[in-house]
């Protein structure tokens, strides 16, 4: 590609048009006119690309609501519990500020309620963030949750979801509830026995199902009025996007670039889904994905356990004041309806 100068009618593109991001990546890369990037340097080509993400994101200013894990299981705890996570989301808060008030109470309650049941020394935490008491059932962890709502006082402000992980048990296409205990198979349910475990005044599950049990997806999605979650599902891949889901996991770090991450993101939209915002196990304390895709994308939801993240938001919250729209009751496309 042939190098070339910056036309007057190209300036004014790099200084406002700060939510076009594909058309600036784009134009970096033709100004630079080399294969490698070796006219400007891939390093810089980089931190503009990033800075543009972070210009637009502020632009657009809708605040999404977060999704705090609780309680842990699956691979991610060391306890009997099958599934991974039980999170909580304070879609009826006012602000940003006033859910992560709400997400610190329901967690002090909830550790609270843990040590009055099952003693002080129980109180483990799971990869997640979470609390991992050594429980069994979903009911159980749902009703230590749902106690912990209520004695923080905000029972009509918090809903509860649920992160399945059901591809980590899945055997032969049925589903190994004790997979922690191998040498039990008296717990193997069918996928329809699985749909009646998710009768629960849960709004939003994740990953319900094996990844390539399309059938069991397909036949939930349909009937239920929650929100479900492809992570596993998709992978954050745009040729994923057909799969029965109503709403899509966004990861940049499985799909490998900021374009991709936002064609599919794009894609999922205009399909009718709704995006939550995730981050990846062990992720750095880099705030990117709390001002691009929690922020800058409007996708209503975002997953984190990392502080750095939420504070970010937090600080843009405070910013922008009175232009600082909290997504709320909003937050899931298939919820807001």
């Amino acid at each position: 590609m042939p190098e070339r100068s910056l036309t007057l009618s190209e300036i004014p593109l790099l200084r406002h048009n700060t939510v076009e991001q594909m058309k600036i990546d784009i134009l970096m890369t033709e100004i630079n006119g080399t294969e490698n990037k070796s006219r400007f340097g891939g390093n810089a080509i980089l931190e503009v690309s990033l800075a543009v993400c972070k210009a637009g994101a502020v632009e657009k200013v809708i605040l999404p609501v977060p999704a705090f894990s609780m309680i842990n299981g699956g691979s991610h705890a060391g306890n009997k519990l099958a599934m991974q996570d039980f999170m909580i989301l304070p879609m009826g808060a006012s602000s940003f500020q006033e859910a992560m008030s709400i997400g610190a109470e329901v967690d002090h309650n909830l550790e609270n309620v843990i040590k009055e049941k099952y003693g002080k020394d129980v109180t483990n935490v799971g990869d997640e963030g979470g609390f991992a008491p050594n429980i069994l059932e979903n009911k159980e962890g749902l009703e230590l949750l749902k106690n912990a709502i209520g004695k923080a006082g905000c029972t009509d402000k918090v809903v509860i979801g649920m992160d399945v992980a059901a591809s980590e048990f899945s055997r032969s296409g049925k589903y190994d509830l004790d997979f922690k205990s191998p040498d039990d198979a008296s717990r193997f349910i069918t996928p329809d026995q699985m749909a009646d475990l998710y009768k629960l005044p849960v709004v939003s599950i994740e990953d319900p199902f094996d990844q390539d049990d399309q059938e069991a997806w397909q036949k939930f999605t349909a009937s239920t009025g929650i929100q479900v979650v492809g992570d596993d599902l998709t992978v954050t891949n745009p040729k994923q996007i057909a799969k029965s889901f109503n709403c899509l996991l966004l990861k940049v770090n499985q799909i490998g670039s900021v374009t991709e991450s936002l064609q599919v993101c794009k894609m999922a939209q205009s399909n009718g889904r709704g995006i939550m915002v995730s981050h990846c196990a062990e992720e750095t304390k880099d705030t990117f994905i709390a001002m691009l895709w929690g922020v800058g994308l409007c996708t209503g939801q975002i997953r984190t356990e990392c502080l750095a993240k939420y504070n970010q938001i937090l600080r843009t919250e405070e910013e922008l004041g009175r232009k600082a729209k909290f997504v709320g009751r909003s937050f899931g496309n298939s919820l807001a309806k």
